[in-house]
């Protein structure tokens, strides 16, 4: 590792850290909006618990960072300004998003902000099929599978306490939604942190400070390290949107969500698709509140909610392809 190609592209990898920074802000918190507002954790509580558990998920494993480092863009065709130029569009795309309390994909933010520049780097070329055909299967098990699991998680829990009393139920689900609200922090990380580790190992094979592409560990380190941070000094309006206004949640839905949440992320993180958490677990409490009665999900907030994750796409694909034509 040279000093002086380092230096070089320092300012792309600090622009990659903040899209991260932003990932753990607006995105992570998705992880205990359940668990904060059902009052089964303390929010600080909550917080920590999460950024911890973000952080760890980012060690373990790299089969996601390699489908977005390696699958969605041809290496050869970019350069490291291309990189950057996605990045611009997910900061100002999800900063103005969590501005407004809505929770947004820095996940699609990221694939379209990496089309967008690369489109305006290199043509059309420059798209890989192979990692696209991951994002679309990542699209169907976020926007669909999480809401199914959750659903019938939900009916399958309601049958087997059918015959018990409040109380007890409250109460077991009180301590297993902290289990819950646990696998969807680690599996956020494991999924969605590991988008970034791809981003900046892309930018040193880019930048000449790696030969190949093969994630370090100190980038793993750095890249969870400041996603935890993120989580750990924002999120509320995010949390405050998914956990308090979408339905109401007692623990046993909390936990039904969450559940189903995380191991749908998980599973598509062991296949190295990459997928959007914001998407999954918004849609899984969708699911259970919907067993209760149709009526029960706000729909309108659940509306507004989709409106920002279909623009997500254009607006970063555009700020990123402007941003892209504008760097020398």
């Amino acid at each position: 590792m040279t000093e002086s190609a380092l230096l070089n592209i320092a300012p792309w990898l600090l622009l990659i850290l903040a899209a991260e920074f932003v990932n753990g802000w607006t995105d992570a918190p998705n992880a205990i909006a359940t668990v904060v507002s059902t009052r089964v954790m303390r929010p600080h509580h909550a917080v920590v618990m999460a950024a911890v558990l973000n952080a760890a998920g980012a060690f373990a494993g790299t089969a996601v960072a390699a489908t977005i480092g390696k699958g969605i863009l041809r290496a050869e065709a970019i350069d490291v300004e291309t990189v950057g130029a996605a990045m611009v569009g997910i900061v100002i795309w999800s900063t103005v998003a969590w501005y407004y309390g809505l929770p947004t994909s820095e996940s699609h933010g990221l694939v379209a902000g990496l089309a967008g520049a690369g489109l305006a780097t290199a043509g059309p070329s420059v798209l890989l099929w192979e990692g696209w055909r991951k994002v679309l299967i990542g699209l169907v098990f976020s926007t669909f599978l999480g809401f199914l699991v959750a659903i019938g998680l939900m009916i399958a829990i309601l049958w087997i306490f059918r015959r018990s009393h409040v109380g007890p139920v409250r109460r077991i689900f009180g301590r297993l939604q902290v289990v819950s609200a646990a696998l969807m922090a680690f599996s956020h990380g494991s999924n969605d942190g590991q988008k970034f580790i791809g981003v900046f190992t892309l930018a040193l094979v880019l930048g000449g400070i790696l030969p190949a592409f093969q994630v370090p560990a100190w980038v793993i380190l750095l890249c969870a390290l400041t996603m935890g941070f993120g989580t750990a000094v924002g999120g509320w309006r995010i949390i405050r949107t998914i956990g308090l206004r979408l339905t109401k949640l007692e623990p046993l839905h909390g936990f039904a969500a969450e559940t189903a949440a995380g191991l749908t992320i998980q599973g598509a993180a062991i296949l190295g698709i990459p997928l959007s958490t914001t998407h999954t677990i918004s849609t899984a409490i969708m699911g259970v509140g919907s067993t209760r009665r149709i009526s029960a999900v706000r729909w309108g907030v659940a509306g507004n909610m989709v409106t920002a994750w279909v623009l997500t796409f254009p607006i970063c694909g555009f700020i990123a392809y402007v941003t892209a034509l504008i760097i020398p």
